[in-house]
């Protein structure tokens, strides 16, 4: 297999120049000007257009049992959706309820991935309890290539995990280099602010946000962070979404504490009256933490752009409109969290980003890309363009102009979150390891060519 990329501009977090890209057995072997076409290599001319480094998507659910249903899209259909959207790498949240086994949990979500994903994969292993089992196991499971952890500080009694479990978690991660993923919120007060609003009759989609407002969000924060500090361990926020709860990740920052900080695309476009349609509509967009105020946009942008905020994900947790949500038609509190943003990250990151200029094009490609890979121990095989790399590529049309509509996303959904929103530019051609699986918005890819990426510890946290 070998691969010419031709008169691209090529971007990465750190140069931005014109050059041939040439690949070959998965890698980039060689970056110049006016590079000879061997014989029997496919050529792409990139001649006025972007060349990326693949993105990196840094939090989806692909297989995720959830609140007595199942998300919809598979490793074959969300592999599909991200390649189309110009992302060639997912880390998934494994995610075993607190009533499963760790290690048999993992190899579940394996089997769920090999041989059908399209793109290249690895996992955060959920850490849903911490029992006399749980350290062996999880040192198994770091030993097959995993080395981040996800916890839960929500979603008391399924995910969720009490302070002794969460000391023990950190105190085991700073031990073997991983870095610690978290959820933060206050599931204390969410369950008592749930109680009041159903006991009070207020039971509508627009609820879940009254349930779960910015400081109960910046509590959570506050309390991991606290914790890390104590045990050292290196942790990364997820789905950050507001002013209140990056204060208070800035000001553990300052006192030294690792931590890392991820917004999502759905954040900084939507905000909370998505959610308070009428008609059950809302209920497309309920998620936790929950959509907020618009003033927090400006914020979380602003984050990006100092570099405050390391990266841009999407939680990708796809249920169907029409059959799942009204679950929760008569209590907020059993609608199935998530909306399907897979697709759409990185035309909306740079439609809204790039163009509207708020992000630098080095920005844009380091948020979405590059920061992900240096966080998660895959840089720099992924994340960036040069000899050595994956050739996991995109070229970018820049002088495409479209609309999002559910009727033509590759998601396996019925409703999208962005319908009839404008994009420019798209991923016209998408490669993983010097395959071209997306061209000319037709999907080409290969299910189960995906490899699942190993990766090695490397966060050691800070002194105590």
């Amino acid at each position: 297999m070998a691969l010419l990329i031709k008169n691209g501009e090529i971007v990465t977090a750190s140069e931005r120049y014109v050059a041939d890209i040439w690949c070959e057995q998965d890698t980039i072997t060689r970056i110049g000007r006016d590079l000879p076409v061997p014989p029997g290599a496919e050529v792409i001319d990139a001649t006025g257009q972007y060349v990326f480094p693949g993105f990196i998507d840094p939090h989806v659910h692909i297989h995720l049992p959830f609140m007595g249903t199942q998300a919809k899209d598979t490793y074959v259909t969300g592999s599909r959706a991200a390649l189309m959207g110009g992302t060639t790498t997912l880390i998934e949240m494994c995610c075993p309820s607190r009533a499963d086994d760790a290690l048999a949990s993992f190899d579940v979500w394996m089997d769920q991935a090999v041989g059908k994903s399209a793109c290249d994969f690895t996992f955060h292993m959920g850490v849903t309890k911490f029992d006399e089992n749980t350290p062996a196991q999880l040192r198994e499971i770091v030993a097959r290539g995993i080395s981040s952890f996800k916890i839960f500080l929500a979603y008391q009694g399924a995910f969720g995990i009490n302070d002794t479990e969460l000391y023990r978690t950190l105190k085991l991660a700073r031990e073997l280099g991983v870095i610690v993923t978290a959820h933060c919120e206050n599931e204390t007060l969410v369950a008592e602010r749930q109680r009041e609003l159903l006991a009070a009759g207020r039971t509508d989609p627009g609820q879940h946000h009254e349930s779960r407002p910015p400081l109960v969000e910046a509590e959570g924060v506050h309390h991991l962070l606290t914790f890390a500090e104590l045990t050292g361990a290196a942790t990364y926020i997820v789905h950050l979404s507001c002013r209140e709860a990056l204060a208070e990740a800035i000001a553990a920052r300052q006192r030294g504490v690792h931590v890392e900080i991820e917004t999502l695309i759905q954040y900084l476009l939507l905000d909370k009256t998505m959610a308070e349609r009428p008609d059950f509509e809302g209920a497309k967009y309920v998620m936790s933490p929950p959509l907020r105020e618009a003033q927090h946009q400006a914020v979380l942008w602003n984050g990006l752009r100092s570099g405050l905020i390391n990266t841009v994900a999407t939680d990708h947790a796809p249920f169907d409109f029409q059959t799942q949500k009204p679950m929760g038609r008569a209590d907020f509190t059993k609608i199935p969290n998530g909306i399907p943003s897979l697709e759409e990250r990185v035309h909306l990151l740079y439609t809204h980003g790039v163009c509207s200029g708020r992000l630098d094009l080095a920005t844009f490609v380091n948020v979405a890309s590059t920061q992900a890979a240096k966080i998660f121990g895959l840089f720099p095989r992924k994340g960036t363009i040069q000899p050595g790399s994956d050739a996991d590529l995109v070229v970018f049309d820049r002088q495409y102009r479209g609309v999002i509509s559910a009727r033509t996303q590759a998601m396996n959904v019925d409703y999208s979150a962005f319908e009839g929103w404008p994009i420019q530019g798209r991923a016209r051609v998408v490669t993983v390891r010097g395959e071209v699986a997306v061209r000319d918005g037709k999907y080409l890819g290969t299910p189960g060519r995906g490899q699942f990426l190993r990766r090695t510890p490397q966060h050691i946290g800070v002194p105590d």
